[in-house]
């Protein structure tokens, strides 16, 4: 029964190892043929080998180290006649068996463990120096970013095997006395001691080199007023950090003199002393001198440690080579400017890009299967002019399919459709927004071409897919009608062999890989679809930004996503999380929306990071020269960059000490209302010219360039105190620029406008009288855009129903020195703030404002009477609605408005024939 048992147990047992090994087996092959159909099996191979050298690496000394030590604690206990019936047990072949055991399995999980600190290893043999040293150590950063990482790995790694070689060690010999021990009798046999003594000794040895790595880790200390190591850290800890350093060196000598000397009380006492000492110089005295010494006297202590934090953060987040101007005195926005600065009018965003993402998927999906993710801003040459556009891709959402098969899901919708793309600032009479693309097919208005409208992979594109199959793929629908297609690229694992289709069909557990008739060898399968998943398996080292967006470029749809070299370990560099105090946009992926192809492109050489990345994966990354014109014309300063930056500038655009100790002149991200809510104010793109910069100084004919701005405050005020740029243009791509305002001058902030909108009698009763008829008025976005060395301010207005329907822009509010205006447009905002002048300046180059009807000649005296009349009824009816307006009678004041209304139609009647 017990050997039936045991066969039983073996047989259970190999085959759970089986299973585990065939279902690694699957991930591993199916792995490498995804990297291989994208030609980045070096890629796959360098991670794959790396993480088995850290294991093996790792798990494999730490086995030979454990085995080693216990089998020879137990040969040491059994080769005398002193334990006979212990002697007999540690014989038996069933306690080296769990010895072993033990061994390999505590091998295995310290290589498991170990594995996934592979990358560690590949930068630490592939560092590039930064050439920047720290000011404490005097080391290069590459020190601490590659090298001190591995140093602490090995140092933990080599605890972890001592201390458990010692107690597994112990172990054995407290086995190896239990019989003396029950009749109280405890022998320390010489081998005993000197085999303790010598693990002891080097136990405490790799204890000595910790305390040396931790007196680097001080330059990441949070102890004083800024990151870094402070007085306190420099004067009482590192001291502290030495003298335990040369206390365990001491601990370990005496312990290996211990073999020879005999006298265990030795190593104890200075056990003792090295604990008692730890606690006093590293726990207490430090505290002491921040209290007694360094908090009475803080801003001449810390003075120097200050400095290089603030130095080293500076250039952690790319913050040391901002362009900071002064703006100079804020002079009255003058006609003569709107005319110097068409372009960025006629590319002012009017468009929301939350009401507008409501609009498109009421207007724009066509079916329930189709959807929208996200809208993306860009900008294109439209005949001649440069443009910001908004744009989406159109995805298949599967989760909305109403026939939910497996052909459905996985042979027929297999991807989406084409894009939708507007201007950011035409609006159609009925307050929607000018498609320059739409629909399905889509229907094209301006000299741009697509030629492969299909999306295959995308930000919704979640599930898998075979392609090429034995049935046709839905393409689009058409009428009462469905257009189908074949599939005609390359992307996807080709399934031309039996072994593919069952390693595929257990990778995906899904049997009708096998089973369905229409997969044949000329079918591909598409997984990992969802962009942000492929750039992550490909380079799991690289941090992405949140927001990838859309371009088209050569008639095809590519995603552009960009890339982030990072670390925590950039010394004297406060963090703007746990894992990032060093971030540069090194990397844009270039990801082909039909194919799945990807092309890594270094946009910053100049990193070391990326330097490192590029000698570890050679064939990964494509130079900067060798990106494409058309490329280059959609590269974005990118937003997830650009908010860390601009939260660090607001403490670190000062770099005097005693400034930035008091925090005399801290910045703050300002705020606006948006749908009725206080938030902050985000960044946005614009199309501007930098104040203070001529036409041929922009990357554009006329100075304009495409860029991120971001506007501050103070603190604690609401006026306007600087505003940063990131540019995007040309060969100014990635630099930021800073404009300060002077500060004895009052520069409207986006909510002392909000005050102002708000405090306008004629605008607020107009939102009132919406709002009463059933209608939410949606507030966008407040642009402060910067004309030459004015500001305007521009906000939207949107009117959408309380039953859900589609929001509708009605008014634009514009604001300029005292004056706050709401129109039907930007272009009649312009007029009432600058007079007939004005007119068209707000509109696309080649749209003239549309003209009215103009009356010529002199009306007949009984019509001019009738005219006359009517215009007094006008303004009695105006009259009495300001009269409501100030009593707050909005009833009356509605009515009142109403019968204007009527009045004023009247008038048009009468004079309607006489117009031409």
């Amino acid at each position: 029964m017990t050997a039936t048992r045991l066969r039983l147990w073996t047989t259970l047992i190999i085959a759970f190892v089986l299973f585990l090994l065939l279902r690694f087996g699957v991930t591993l092959y199916t792995d490498w043929l995804w990297f291989q159909s994208l030609n980045f099996e070096r890629v796959y191979f360098t991670s794959l080998l790396a993480r088995l050298a850290v294991f093996f690496g790792a798990g494999g000394p730490f086995a030979v180290i454990f085995l080693g030590n216990l089998i020879l604690a137990r040969w040491l206990s059994t080769r005398g006649e002193l334990f006979l019936g212990q002697r007999r047990t540690l014989d038996l072949p069933v306690f080296g068996w769990l010895i072993w055991v033990t061994g390999l399995f505590l091998g295995w999980a310290v290589g498991a463990a170990a594995a996934p600190r592979w990358l560690d290893f590949l930068r630490f043999f592939n560092q590039v120096p930064f050439d920047v040293r720290d000011p404490i150590f005097n080391q290069d950063v590459s020190f601490y970013v590659f090298t001190l990482p591995v140093y602490h790995f090995t140092q933990g790694w080599l605890i972890t095997t001592m201390l458990m070689t010692l107690i597994g060690v112990l172990s054995i010999y407290f086995f190896a006395q239990l019989h003396n021990l029950r009749e109280g009798d405890v022998i320390v046999l010489p081998h005993v001691r000197l085999h303790a003594s010598a693990l002891g000794a080097a136990l405490f040895a790799v204890v000595a080199w910790g305390h040396r790595l931790a007196a680097y880790d001080l330059l990441y200390s949070a102890r004083g007023v800024a990151f870094g190591a402070s007085y306190t850290d420099v004067r009482a800890e590192l001291p502290a950090l030495q003298a335990m350093f040369w206390l365990a060196v001491i601990i370990a000598g005496t312990l290996l003199a211990n073999v020879i000397l005999r006298r265990l009380w030795l190593p104890l006492i200075g056990v003792g002393v090295w604990m008692a000492v730890g606690v006093v110089i590293v726990g207490v005295v430090p505290g002491l001198m921040q209290r007694y010494i360094v908090e009475p006297n803080e801003v001449a202590r810390e003075t120097p440690y200050i400095e290089h934090n603030i130095r080293f953060t500076r250039q952690a987040y790319g913050l040391d080579n901002v362009d900071e101007r002064d703006f100079g005195q804020v002079e009255p926005l003058t006609l003569e400017a709107l005319e110097a600065n068409r372009t960025t009018l006629q590319n002012v965003r009017l468009w929301d890009y939350r009401p507008l993402a409501q609009t498109y998927r009421q207007i724009q999906e066509i079916r329930l299967y189709y959807g929208f993710n996200d809208l993306d801003i860009d900008r294109y040459w439209i005949n001649g002019d440069y443009r910001q556009v908004i744009l989406a891709a159109r995805e298949l959402d599967q989760s909305q399919l109403q026939s939910v098969t497996w052909v459905n899901q996985h042979l027929q919708f297999t991807h989406g459709y084409g894009v939708v793309m507007n201007p950011v600032n035409e609006v159609t009479p009925e307050g929607l927004p000018q498609l320059w693309i739409k629909d399905l097919p889509p229907e094209i208005s301006v000299p741009l071409t697509i030629d492969r409208p299909e999306i295959y992979y995308g930000e919704m594109t979640d599930n898998y897919v075979f392609v090429k199959t034995g049935i046709e793929e839905f393409d689009y629908p058409r009428g009462e009608e469905n257009v189908y297609t074949f599939y005609e690229g390359t992307g996807g694992v080709p399934l031309n062999s039996y072994p593919k289709r069952l390693a595929f069909a257990l990778r995906l557990a899904d049997a009708n890989v096998l089973l369905s008739q229409y997969i044949n060898a000329d079918s591909r399968l598409m997984f990992n679809r969802l962009i942000q998943d492929r750039v992550r398996l490909v380079a799991p080292f690289l941090q992405y930004d949140s927001d990838p967006y859309l371009a088209i470029m050569d008639g095809k749809l590519y995603w552009i996503q960009d890339a982030y070299t990072v670390s925590n370990r950039y010394p004297y560099a406060e963090p703007v999380s746990r894992d990032i105090n060093y971030i540069r946009n090194a990397v844009k992926v270039v990801i082909d929306a039909y194919n799945g192809s990807m092309t890594f492109y270094i946009i910053d050489p100049t990193d070391p990071l990326v330097q490192t990345y590029s000698a570890i994966f050679p064939d990964l990354f494509t130079p900067q020269d060798a990106i494409p014109d058309s490329l280059r014309q959609h590269l974005r300063y990118p937003e997830g960059l650009f908010r860390i930056q601009a939260t660090m500038y607001q403490t670190y655009h000062m770099r005097d000490v005693n400034v930035f100790y008091n925090k005399e002149d801290q910045w703050s991200i300002p705020r606006e209302v948006f749908s009725g809510q206080d938030q902050p104010i985000e960044p946005y793109y614009v199309i501007i010219r930098l104040p203070g910069e001529t036409e041929s100084e922009g990357s554009l004919r006329g100075g304009e360039e495409f860029m991120l701005i971001q506007p501050f405050t103070p603190a604690t005020k609401d006026n306007l105190i600087a505003w940063m740029a990131g540019r995007s243009d040309g060969e100014h791509y990635g630099e930021l620029v800073v404009y300060r305002f002077p500060k004895q001058a009052l520069i409207f902030g986006p909510l002392q406008i909000e005050a102002r909108i708000d405090q306008n009698p004629e605008i607020s009763a107009q939102l009132s009288l919406w709002s009463q008829r059933g209608s939410q008025v949606i507030r966008g976005n407040l642009l402060v855009i910067p004309l030459e060395r004015s500001l305007l301010y521009v906000e939207p207005l949107y009117l959408q129903a309380e039953s859900g329907q589609i929001p509708e822009l009605k008014r634009v509010i514009l604001a300029s020195g005292e004056r706050v205006v709401m129109a039907e447009s930007l272009t009649d905002g312009l007029v009432k703030l600058f007079g007939a002048g004005a007119s068209g300046i707000g509109a696309a180059e080649g749209e003239a404002p549309e003209a009215g009807p103009v009356i010529t000649g002199e009306l007949p005296p009984d019509l001019a009477q009738q005219v006359y009349d009517l215009a007094r009824q006008a303004e009695e009816h105006y009259t009495a609605a300001q009269e409501a307006l100030r009593a707050g009678d909005w009833a009356t004041y509605g009515s009142e408005l109403d019968a204007m209304e009527k009045v004023l139609k009247q008038m048009v009647e009468i004079t309607g024939p006489l117009a031409q």
